[in-house]
């Protein structure tokens, strides 16, 4: 199929409108549930208060916004693909806004801004200090304000607005990799993301990997629980195909979140059993580097040890092939003489490049 061709056919795939719509519009398909922020999502963005009030004050000063990316879904109502935020902060500023629990959160008050100081202290409404409303003229220019909707439409591709969604979360996005996948994890399968959430909770596994707060607060513990389900079994010829590991990581989890048939409760006992055993063999060393010169596990998580000893270790006890368990931190040790890991182990070689010669040096050096 030739490129124009390709860019034809998925043109069709992705039906699109779009037109301005004023701040009240928004407040009232929010207010009569055709408006689906996602309030689960707001434990991944983490705008400061000044960055609300930032956005605040260009609504005041008329200064035009990105459009908020929405898709329509089957019973019509709007997904907020991208606009999270900026819709959460104007329903904030109102004292309308919903968290997951369908609680009312705490209304916004501002901050003093270099172009507008008198801003400080001010709420849409103020009960207990008038003064510091917004007068009422501001707020009816505040809710005549327009916001522009690009909209998917509900005859899209059913992967249209995932993909949507990824392109325009990355890159130049706070979130890291793992938080937009868990976003779209929420969108596409809510029980999965839960259950891939609470795998990380294991004793054994928050032993061995020993993550310090800030990977935690990133949602890396998840994205290492991705990481063993989708690569510990993964094939030969599917680990030297994956090009960009990200994308891949992405694609998979996107596979499995669909796939009904997928065996959830034999992966978790496969990941129980396989910190398991590197906790009661190696304990919070289990992914430390080893000096051979100190004699001793030295620093914190490295993500390559990871790659070659859980996978390692789990690929062999699903094929009943595991060496003794008094030979696994030896073997895990030995690593650190061992060239072919030492090559590509390295900070500088890409996922990529690495992954197709650690993962089978994992589950040679850990087989019977």
């Amino acid at each position: 199929m030739s490129l124009i061709e390709q860019i034809n056919t998925k043109r069709r795939d992705i039906k699109t409108d779009g037109y301005p719509m004023a701040i009240s519009e928004w407040v009232s398909m929010y207010e009569q549930g055709e408006l689906d922020i996602h309030p689960e999502f707001q434990r991944f963005y983490r705008w400061s208060e000044s960055q609300k009030t930032g956005l605040i004050e260009s609504i005041l000063l008329g200064i035009p916004l990105p459009p908020i990316f929405v898709s329509q879904r089957q019973d019509g109502v709007w997904d907020v693909v991208d606009g999270l935020q900026r819709l959460s902060t104007i329903f904030q500023f109102l004292g309308i806004l919903k968290d997951h629990n369908k609680k009312s959160v705490p209304a916004l008050s501002l901050e003093k801004t270099k172009y507008l100081p008198a801003l400080e202290n001010i709420k849409w409404e103020s009960e207990s200090a008038p003064k510091n409303s917004l007068p009422k003229e501001l707020q009816l220019t505040f809710k005549r304000s327009k916001v522009s909707a690009s909209i998917v439409l509900k005859e899209s591709d059913e992967n249209a607005k995932y993909d949507l969604f990824q392109r325009l979360n990355t890159g130049g996005s706070d979130l890291s990799p793992q938080e937009v996948r868990n976003c779209l994890l929420l969108m596409m399968n809510k029980q999965f993301f839960d259950w891939l959430k609470g795998l990380p909770s294991d004793k054994d596994f928050i032993d061995t990997t020993a993550l310090s707060d800030r990977p935690l607060e990133q949602s890396y513990d998840v994205e290492l629980a991705l990481r063993f389900i989708i690569l510990a079994e993964i094939k030969d010829d599917e680990l030297k195909g994956m090009g960009d590991v990200g994308l891949f990581l992405t694609e998979k989890m996107s596979e499995i979140a669909r796939n009904k048939r997928y065996k959830k409760a034999q992966t978790k006992d496969l990941f129980t059993q396989t910190f398991e055993v590197l906790n009661k063999t190696i304990g919070e060393d289990s992914f430390k580097r080893y000096s051979t010169k100190k004699k001793r596990h030295e620093g914190g998580f490295l993500l390559s040890l990871y790659e070659t000893i859980a996978l390692g270790v789990a690929y062999n006890i699903v094929n009943g092939t595991l060496c003794p368990e008094k030979e696994i931190s030896k073997r895990a040790q030995g690593l650190w003489t061992t060239k072919a890991f030492t090559d590509w182990a390295s900070s500088g070689t890409t996922a990529s490049r690495r992954l197709p010669r650690l993962i089978p040096l994992g589950r040679k050096v850990f087989s019977a």
